[in-house]
């Protein structure tokens, strides 16, 4: 007999490499950036003022602070996000979203909501709702 978590998770993981692999197809193509790089600009975009400390970009990705480190840096290389020391501590450190980076994922959200609704479908919200709740509970989000 399958133990019903363990399918679960399996499909999950299944699930959320397809999904990722669609939208890297997608912004590939159209914007020339992966997924994890339109999730990292969209995180900055609607940060106060289209800045956020690295440790707290970080948590929000579910990421390491290297990782994020590693994740900028081809961002920055192509004028997208930039760098932002704090005035009064030397070692926070911002990374900031630039207006080429904010208008490049404003442009990306459409099609990022075209895929997601390609995706999904149209189940009934109620669904929905109770699915994201499992996945934020999975993910540590509250």
């Amino acid at each position: 007999m399958t133990d019903t978590a363990t399918d679960f998770c399996l499909r999950l993981a299944r699930a959320a490499t397809a999904m990722t692999r669609r939208f890297d197809s997608g912004l590939g193509n159209h914007h020339g950036i992966s997924f994890a790089d339109y999730q990292l600009l969209r995180q900055l975009a609607r940060a106060p003022e289209g800045r956020l400390r690295r440790v707290d970009l970080a948590e929000r990705l579910g990421l390491t602070a290297s990782g994020v480190t590693r994740s900028l840096l081809p961002l920055e290389k192509i004028g997208l996000v930039g760098r932002q020391s704090d005035p009064r501590d030397a070692r926070v450190g911002y990374a900031i979203i630039t207006p080429a980076g904010a208008e490049l994922v404003g442009n990306a959200d459409s099609l990022v909501e075209t895929i997601a609704n390609e995706l999904v479908g149209d189940p009934p919200f109620a669904h929905l709702d109770a699915m994201a709740l499992l996945l934020g509970q999975i993910a540590g989000i509250h």
